[in-house]
C-alpha cells in the first residue's frame, strides 16, 4: 500500500515534470532556429516537435552516447550523431535556439562541463531547459536518516546492493538497472540541489533563470500544486528554463 501510495506521487511528478518542460521548448522554438536534444534516444522527441508545432527535420539535432539509438536514429533520417556530453560538444558557438537535455545530467560525470558547453552552443536569446531530480528533498533526507542509500543520489556500481539499499522502488517498470557495466544508463552520478542549480546558470552567465519544483514528499497528491509553488527547493525534480544573454 506505501509503495502504491509514492508510486502514485512518482507518475504525477513526472507527468507534470515533463509536461513544463515540453511546453518551454515548443515556445522557445515556435518563432525559429535549431534545437540540440541532448540524451536524443532514438529521437523520439522530435516526433513530438513535429507535431505539436511542425518543426522541420533539418531544424533537429540530437546526440546521444548509445550507438544503437543512434543506428535507430539515423535510420529514420534523423540528424542524431553519437557522442559523449560529458566532453565538449562539437558544436560552434552560437548554433542553437534552444538546447534541452531531459533526465540526463544526473547521469554525467561532468555536468558543469555540459551546462556551459551548452551556453556556449546556444545563440544570443537561446533556451536552455533542464529536467532532473533534486537531491535536496526531505524524502531523501528521511531515507539518510533512516541509514538508506538516497533515492534521487548517487547510486552504487552493484545492483546487488541498490535493490537492497532502496527503501522504495517507483520509477518505471520498464527501466532496467545497469550500473555494473562499463557505461550504465540509468545510475545516477551527480545530482545537483534546486539552489546549487539555480546558482550555478546564473554564475555561467544565464538571464531569466526560472526553476519550478515538481513533487513535494510525502504529501499527498492534490496538495502538490500549492506545495510546490510554496516550496520549490525540495520537490523530487526540477526543470530549469535560463536563457543566454542577447
Amino acid at each position: 500500500m506505501l509503495h502504491g501510495y509514492f508510486k502514485g506521487l512518482y507518475d504525477r511528478t513526472m507527468r507534470e515534470s515533463y509536461d513544463l518542460a515540453h511546453r518551454e521548448i515548443f515556445a522557445a522554438l515556435r518563432d525559429g532556429g535549431d534545437c540540440l536534444d541532448c540524451g536524443a534516444s532514438a529521437g523520439y522527441k522530435f516526433d513530438m516537435l513535429k507535431e505539436q508545432i511542425a518543426l522541420a527535420p533539418a531544424r533537429y539535432h540530437g546526440i546521444e552516447w548509445s550507438p544503437e539509438c543512434v543506428a535507430e536514429a539515423q535510420a529514420r533520417q534523423l540528424n542524431v550523431m553519437q557522442g559523449d556530453l560529458n566532453r565538449n560538444l562539437p558544436f560552434a558557438d552560437g548554433a542553437f535556439h534552444c538546447v534541452f537535455a531531459l533526465s540526463v545530467i544526473e547521469h554525467l560525470l561532468n555536468p558543469c562541463r555540459f551546462l556551459r558547453e551548452s551556453r556556449r552552443v546556444l545563440a544570443p536569446g537561446g533556451t536552455l531547459v533542464l529536467l532532473t531530480p533534486n537531491i535536496s528533498t526531505y524524502f531523501t533526507a528521511a531515507l539518510i536518516l533512516l541509514g538508506k542509500m538516497p533515492s534521487s543520489g548517487p547510486h552504487p556500481d552493484s545492483d546487488q546492493l541498490l535493490q537492497k539499499e532502496e527503501l522504495f522502488r517507483v520509477q518505471a517498470e520498464h527501466v532496467h538497472h545497469d550500473t555494473e557495466g562499463d557505461s550504465p544508463m540509468h545510475r545516477h552520478l551527480v545530482v545537483f540541489s534546486y539552489r546549487v542549480l539555480r546558482s550555478y546558470l546564473h554564475m555561467l552567465g544565464f538571464e531569466d533563470v526560472r526553476g519550478y519544483g515538481f513533487g513535494l514528499y510525502p504529501f499527498p497528491n492534490f496538495l502538490q500544486p500549492v506545495l510546490e509553488k510554496i516550496d520549490p527547493y525540495h520537490c523530487h525534480q526540477m526543470v530549469f528554463v535560463a536563457r543566454k544573454a542577447k
